[in-house]
């Protein structure tokens, strides 16, 4: 298949494939007449691209998925690099999460804090409505 169909088929667009191809995570194979010529291979890499974006991986960490597929792999994530991979974004995950956490406790003290110092007070007016 031709660039514009793989876009299609992935869902992205051919702009992002040309990059992909930059980068070294799409092969850049040329047809006899000079156009980029694609199969399902390459559709299927593009999807674990995609998929592992979508998780929140940035690009160059997809790169062991990528290479992984390449060797052979049916599903790309079972080599020891895609599995250091892994490690490392739970690692960064449960890091977000904790900080996360601690955010919200303290909004939540805060709201506490807030809810007890007006305890029966006026309600707050609105300022924007009514008035022309």
């Amino acid at each position: 298949m031709r660039i514009g169909e793989l876009a299609a088929r992935a869902g992205t667009t051919t702009r992002t494939l040309r990059y992909y191809e930059s980068r070294g995570l799409l092969p850049a194979r040329r047809g006899g007449n000079g156009y980029r010529t694609y199969d399902e291979d390459d559709l299927k890499l593009l999807r674990q691209i995609r998929t592992l974006q979508d998780f929140g991986f940035d690009l160059e960490e997809t790169r062991p998925f990528v290479e992984c597929l390449r060797a052979g792999h049916p599903e790309g994530d079972s080599c020891p690099a895609s599995l250091v991979v892994y490690r490392r974004k739970l690692g960064e995950l449960d890091t977000l999460i904790e900080q996360l956490t601690s955010v919200r406790a303290q909004v939540a003290a805060q709201l506490t804090r807030a809810e007890a110092a007006a305890p029966g007070g006026p309600e707050p007016k609105c300022e924007l409505g009514g008035r022309g």
